[in-house]
């Protein structure tokens, strides 16, 4: 009797930690991707300026450079946080350095999307490094 109550017991205890671990580990899962781990700080002046820099950088990469893949995919991924953070905010999307960025973003996107294995033509990186800088002025100077 007392060996079936202390094996009942047991199992039901390692029922309970099986289900308390996955529970932590499901918290764990969903903390981590609320948090800001996208490189993104919130603050959209200095969100604008990290992202232009980081595209500015990438678009002035060489065909033949090895890290080209690898910084086209991060500024992929940069491009859509960017737009999913600040694209719904009305107090942001109206702001002429949004508008600027959120065209040199969507010329970038669209060429990546449609040419993923090409690098990006001379007149497209002049225009989306142009409309880079000027987003970034604009959004240092309030505008």
């Amino acid at each position: 009797m007392a060996a079936d109550l202390l094996s009942s017991l047991r199992r039901l205890l390692g029922r309970w930690s099986r289900s308390l671990l996955a529970g932590c580990l499901g918290l764990c899962l969903l903390l981590a991707g609320c948090s800001s781990a996208d490189g993104l700080s919130g603050s959209y002046v200095d969100d604008t300026v990290a992202v232009a820099d980081v595209l500015i950088t990438t678009v002035g990469l060489e065909a033949d450079d090895p890290s080209r893949a690898e910084a086209e995919q991060e500024a992929r991924r940069l491009i859509n946080e960017y737009m999913a953070r600040y694209r719904p905010r009305n107090a942001v999307n109206g702001l002429s350095s949004f508008t600027t960025m959120q065209t040199a973003l969507n010329s970038l996107a669209g060429h990546y999307a449609n040419y993923p294995n090409r690098p990006l033509p001379e007149a497209l990186r002049e225009r989306v490094s142009k409309e880079l800088l000027k987003a970034e002025k604009n959004v240092v100077r309030g505008a």
